[in-house]
């Protein structure tokens, strides 16, 4: 990499990822930047898997900027739901018919549970990062975060279905996790990493 990266845009709108990315990659000299902010509209997720629709993004986001893009696919894998709701967690509900939000979502996946006892799962992300649109050697990076699935909502912090996963270790849930406990131990952060030791290797 011909030196390194100061100011890399984050191609997603949401806020709940943005604060997680910035507070992780600020420790690291590197401006995020929104890619809302800069125009650019949503990119389009058609793919069956986490890191091809991580590239799309953050080739799209890359693309309309000009600039280096970092974009993550993540979502919930649930053990006893086959990985579901995986690359649709975040529309989870809408598939079925419902609406697009937190709670739909939530509510969907309790009753999916409510007849497994196997309530293991893990929050898993990939992390793309290109130079430029037609980079053709991207970072990539993964992070799984085991926990169990809640039946009941715990805790007001987080976003997604943090309220539902619950950590055995530290006897609460995502959600009851102060930001900069979950910014140190969760999917994003343990991608994030292997992706921050791959750029010092390049510089």
């Amino acid at each position: 990499m011909p030196g390194p990266l100061r100011r890399v845009v984050l191609a997603s709108n949401n806020a709940g990822k943005l604060r997680e990315f910035a507070a992780l990659l600020d420790a690291a000299g590197i401006e995020l930047v929104a890619q809302g902010t800069l125009g650019v509209p949503e990119a389009e997720e058609p793919h069956p898997t986490f890191v091809e629709n991580a590239l799309a993004k953050a080739r799209h986001a890359a693309q309309l900027t000009g600039l280096p893009a970092l974009a993550d696919d993540s979502g919930l894998c649930v053990r006893a739901l086959g990985g579901a709701p995986g690359v649709y967690s975040a529309r989870y509900a809408q598939l079925a018919g419902g609406e697009k939000s937190d709670a739909a979502n939530n509510a969907r996946l309790v009753e999916a549970l409510h007849d497994h006892a196997d309530r293991r799962a893990y929050y898993y992300c990939v992390l793309a990062l290109v130079r430029h649109a037609n980079d053709p050697e991207p970072l990539i990076a993964e992070g799984r975060w085991h926990g169990e699935m809640l039946d009941a909502p715990r805790g007001a912090n987080g976003f997604g279905y943090d309220p539902y996963f619950y950590l055995p270790e530290l006897q609460a849930s995502a959600a009851e996790l102060e930001p900069a406990v979950k910014n140190a131990r969760s999917h994003r952060a343990l991608a994030l990493r292997v992706l921050l030791a791959r750029l010092v290797e390049e510089v």
